[in-house]
């Protein structure tokens, strides 16, 4: 019932409300700024884009331009480091296909391998110490130490939690 009421009242003479918005005088628009006209600037004709430039075009071909790639330091280095340094990647960490890398530096590891000494490591720690680590994978003994102290495998904890059946079946036994 409010609804219809206050439809009533929005719609009460709603033409003659639009037609006394429509004739009231429009706020003039600001003046545009002046430009200066300059024939210099001015857009060629679309003749005079199309048209050859002779003299412009001898000078062109008498343009010769040998470029060559600078050789950066960082990029050198790269390339001397992949190439003096590597060490072959073991074929049985990565099955065939899955990874595109042969050569790793030395000093640093892939994933799987920081994983793997890190789980050997973990599961049998006498056999699997940081000299021996270090020596497996060519680390300096420091980063291998480093590694085994603060890198952490994951942990899974799996919490077996009391239900209800087993508590009344303890209260029953007893």
């Amino acid at each position: 019932m409010g609804a219809r009421v206050g439809r009533l009242f929005r719609n009460f003479n709603l033409e003659a409300r639009a037609h006394r918005e429509i004739g009231k005088s429009k706020p003039e628009a600001a003046p545009r700024h002046p430009v200066p006209f300059n024939h210099s600037s001015s857009v060629p004709s679309v003749s005079e884009i199309h048209r050859k430039d002779d003299p412009l075009l001898n000078r062109l071909r008498q343009v010769y331009v040998d470029s060559k790639d600078p050789q950066t330091p960082m990029l050198a280095g790269v390339r001397k480091l992949q190439q003096v340094d590597c060490r072959p990647l073991s074929a049985s960490l990565v099955p065939p296909g899955v990874c595109d890398i042969t050569n790793v530096p030395k000093g640093k590891l892939t994933i799987v391998e920081v994983l793997t000494a890190l789980n050997k490591h973990k599961l049998t720690p006498q056999e699997w110490t940081v000299e021996r680590i270090a020596q497996e994978l060519m680390l300096a003994h420091s980063d291998a130490r480093a590694l085994t102290c603060y890198f952490i495998p994951f942990n899974i904890k799996v919490v077996k939690v009391p239900r209800a059946e087993d508590a009344h079946t303890r209260i029953t036994e007893s």
